[in-house]
């Protein structure tokens, strides 16, 4: 008997911190999409944000790992972490393929109105199908007609890993906004604190 195809989710991001809002993208996108899993992809070297992360990549993806412990399907995953040099989508889809396994990539619409700037995006094509999460009032337009392409409505949260950020400098709770085993994380590290 031949074996199931695994439907798997790609979701990366620098998760610096991880809040509340990918959580949702992640558990949301699975459902609509009926993925086996889907996987939280920490940058390890995120190089159209470099200088702007924070957090060291291990930090990043032990609060993605805080995160996701006890939420059933969706995992944190170190492929890109470690690998050595820029994280490049197309790389870590070729990392992850299997012939049993069917590749999604889930993106924000700020992220698919981006691809144009990515590195080896003609590689990428082949190798997923490209979901696009869609916020109330957004209308994101698929890369192009040659992509397999999917839209997944999710709600609308308005915050921010850089909303966390300031606000863990300055003191204010961040319980709600980012998942209790992450907010214990970046708590017991000192993670964003005044000064660092």
């Amino acid at each position: 008997m031949p074996r199931a195809t695994e439907r798997l989710g790609v979701f990366g991001g620098t998760f610096d911190p991880v809040h509340v809002g990918h959580i949702v993208v992640a558990v949301e996108t699975r459902h609509a999409l009926t993925l086996d899993r889907v996987l939280l992809v920490v940058a390890g070297d995120p190089w159209q944000k470099r200088g702007a992360v924070i957090a060291a990549a291990d930090e990043r993806f032990g609060m993605v790992e805080a995160a996701v412990r006890d939420i059933d399907g969706v995992e944190a995953s170190r492929v890109e972490i470690d690998r050595v040099g820029a994280s490049v989508t197309a790389d870590t889809l070729e990392a992850l393929a299997a012939p049993d396994r069917e590749l999604f990539l889930i993106l924000g619409s700020d992220a698919a109105s981006n691809m144009g700037t990515w590195r080896r995006l003609d590689d990428t094509r082949p190798l997923c199908t490209v979901v696009v999460v869609e916020r109330a009032g957004e209308h994101p337009v698929p890369p192009g007609p040659e992509w397999r392409f999917e839209r997944v409505p999710i709600p609308r949260l308005d915050v921010s890993s850089t909303e966390i950020r300031a606000r863990v400098a300055a003191g204010r709770p961040i319980d709600g906004l980012v998942p209790p085993g992450a907010v214990r994380f970046i708590h017991e590290h000192g993670l964003y604190a005044q000064g660092q």
